[in-house]
């Protein structure tokens, strides 16, 4: 039977204890970064920001329009949240960047004192297939939601994001679909190598200086050209580095095969970011790469449509089998949810629609998931990083790859105590 790891997903996180911490010294400055350990290509770090620490590797909620849906601050801290993302495409049109300015800014707008990340929108942009028209200086796009024509380009982004006030922020770039043929591959890592440049040089004049910039590689599996543009960017004055173009249709073992050989050959010194990807087995793959930080919609997404992460796979709360059970999602599960409620209680209010099943399994799968990696983070302090990862692929191949045994029927499993940040 496998013994399978539980943390609290807070334990040993500098954002929990900074302010006692810092009281009497001033925290390092935005941007800083340093490797706290590591085994193999796999690495346990802590980035700074204005808003405070983030320990890597860390797992990032996506709250496109400013909210994780379903959760306020507080449920995010509760599980264990260190950072989220935003948009800039959905914020810059709703409410609108100047609106969100004239709040005080996002963080202000949102009630969220820790960093905020976010994308520039040019994933949303080069997904409106037949609504967009790109060249060489940017692209022009009608919107999904009203039509209305607009215009995308480094500057922009960039100016969006200085106004909402993002710790992080993401240049533009030009991502192709995962079937693109490699001239138009070709096109998209030329013309975003030009793009990252640009926004190289506006960054002094529109970023605040406590606002961080990263850039992003492209090249989708083609290794060569994955190395090529690394190389490029590597060169320029970027906070971090990021490696977008994955999970757009490409089949997974060709992604983590790219994540494994291109990962460790980013810069060692800065933190290393890998957009949208976030089943377990791939957030494994990418921290045994060497990858920092990663997001994904998947948890808040899956839990409305009923399905919830467990150390023993999904569980589908809409199956009837769940109508008279009184046991919790998972046993083992610390999270509010689990702690408080049954799977009959969930699978009723799924049937009826309540938004407050919602918010009680998003938690709970944003629990699981701060857990899953907070277990490889304790794991990289700790120095046993190879047997939590020879177990976490036993659970992944047992659970995820095959049929999930029910999780009433899984061994109640030790407490695996976290290391101290």
């Amino acid at each position: 039977m496998l013994e399978i790891p539980r943390v609290d997903p807070r334990a040993g996180l500098r954002c929990e204890t900074s302010s006692a911490a810092t009281a009497s010294a001033e925290p390092p400055r935005p941007g800083s970064f340093e490797v706290l350990a590591q085994e193999g290509d796999a690495r346990a770090g802590r980035l700074w920001t204005a808003h405070g620490p983030i320990d890597t590797p860390c797992f990032m909620p996506v709250g496109t329009y400013g909210a994780v849906k379903g959760l306020d601050p507080d449920d995010l801290r509760e599980v264990g949240s260190q950072i989220i993302l935003g948009n800039s495409y959905h914020l810059g049109h709703r409410p609108g960047s100047a609106r969100v300015a004239g709040l005080g800014g996002l963080h202000r707008m949102i009630g969220w004192d820790r960093p905020i990340l976010t994308d520039s929108g040019g994933f949303q942009v080069f997904s409106l297939r037949g609504l967009q028209k790109i060249d060489d200086g940017g692209v022009d796009y009608q919107t999904h939601f009203d039509g209305s024509r607009h215009r995308m380009t480094p500057e922009s982004v960039l100016r969006t994001q200085a106004a909402l006030g993002s710790d992080i922020c993401m240049i533009l770039d030009h991502c192709p679909p995962g079937d693109a043929s490699p001239a138009l591959m070709r096109v998209a890592v030329e013309r975003s190598t030009r793009w990252a440049r640009q926004a190289c040089d506006l960054r002094p004049q529109i970023l605040a200086p406590s606002q961080l910039c990263f850039g992003i590689v492209q090249g989708g599996t083609d290794l060569a050209l994955r190395r090529e543009h690394l190389a490029e960017l590597a060169t320029l004055p970027f906070d971090g580095l990021a490696l977008g173009g994955l999970s757009v249709g490409e089949p997974i073992p060709q992604m983590h095969a790219t994540l494994a050989e291109i990962a460790p050959l980013m810069p060692p010194e800065r933190p290393r970011y890998v957009m949208g990807i976030g089943t377990p087995y791939d957030l494994l793959a990418a921290v045994r790469s060497g990858v920092d930080m990663f997001d994904c919609v998947m948890p808040s997404r899956h839990a409305r449509n009923g399905q919830l992460f467990t150390f023993a796979g999904r569980l589908n709360i809409r199956q009837s089998r769940f109508r008279d059970d009184p046991s919790p999602p998972d046993p083992d599960c610390r999270c509010r949810a689990c702690r408080l409620h049954s799977r009959a209680y969930l699978r009723h209010l799924h049937e009826q629609n309540d938004p407050l099943y919602g918010r009680l399994a998003t938690i709970h799968n944003l629990y699981f998931f701060h857990q899953w990696v907070g277990a490889l983070r304790a794991a990289l302090r700790a120095g046993h990083f190879a047997a939590t990862d020879a177990l976490f692929s036993s659970i992944i191949t047992d659970f995820y790859l095959t049929k999930p045994e029910p999780v009433s029927k899984r061994p109640r499993a030790p407490t695996l105590a976290a290391t101290p940040g």
